[in-house]
């Protein structure tokens, strides 16, 4: 079972006992955090969708860790003009573990205040639940599923996954490398890669030169730091080792 979540602002597709990085939550490490703004959930063929959220589902978790990001630079310059700022930035996020995906997990607590208001105004009956009908016998890959909702879920990238996936090609989820192995790549950086489609050494050796203006699109990878940091060589290097 899986969800389609949002978390301080971000959208994430989240399953049981999966890690994942989010902006800065407040509390400390071991606390046990929730959030109710489930967008969609989905059971095999069975997928909910809410208007926009799922009325009662909740996603439990746990805080393992507070960490902050790989360093990205911001560079600014204009020609002739003596113009030069270069700031940096490491971005604050925290590590939680899904625990829980509930449909009928959402504030409890709540029912008991409606129930003593009983005397004082009649109940509403609860919205039924949309469920999308079941999907053609088609099989469709984790991967371009992924794509699909995170290409629908985040405005801001402007990339062009068939095409940068055309180039270097696919890989399932359940074959990903670490690519944090990679000097240049951290937790975040694997994470962003993760997102567009990309988990394996060997589709970061392919990547081209226009593959990486791609690339650029997305937030603190640009095209200068993928050559500078020789992405590609290392991916072949690990990936010769790796066989």
């Amino acid at each position: 079972m899986y969800a389609i979540v949002e978390i301080a602002g971000q959208q994430f597709k989240v399953a049981k006992d999966q890690k994942v990085f989010v902006h800065r939550l407040e509390g400390k490490e071991g606390d046990s955090v929730s959030f109710d703004k489930v967008l969609l959930t989905g059971d095999g063929d069975n997928v909910t969708v809410g208007a926009p959220a799922i009325d009662g589902a909740l996603v439990g978790a746990k805080i393992n860790r507070h960490l902050k990001g790989d360093k990205v630079i911001v560079f600014k310059k204009k020609r002739r003009k003596g113009y030069r700022v270069k700031n940096g930035h490491r971005q604050s996020l925290t590590e939680i573990l899904i625990e829980d995906i509930s449909l009928d997990g959402k504030k409890k607590p709540a029912a008991k205040k409606e129930a003593k208001k009983a005397d004082a105004e009649p109940k509403k009956t609860a919205p039924k639940k949309k469920t999308a009908k079941p999907a053609k016998e088609t099989e469709v890959s984790e991967n371009l599923v992924t794509r699909a909702e995170h290409r629908a879920d985040d405005s801001k990238m402007e990339i062009n996954l068939d095409k940068l996936l055309h180039s270097i090609g696919t890989a399932a989820k359940a074959d990903a490398d670490d690519l944090k192995e990679i000097n240049g790549i951290g937790p975040a950086y694997e994470k962003r890669l993760n997102e567009v489609g990309i988990y394996t050494y060997e589709q970061i050796s392919k990547l081209k030169a226009a593959d990486r203006d791609e690339l650029s699109a997305l937030e603190g990878i640009t095209r200068e730091k993928i050559e500078s940091e020789e992405w590609v060589k290392q991916a072949k290097a690990l990936l010769k080792d790796k066989k």
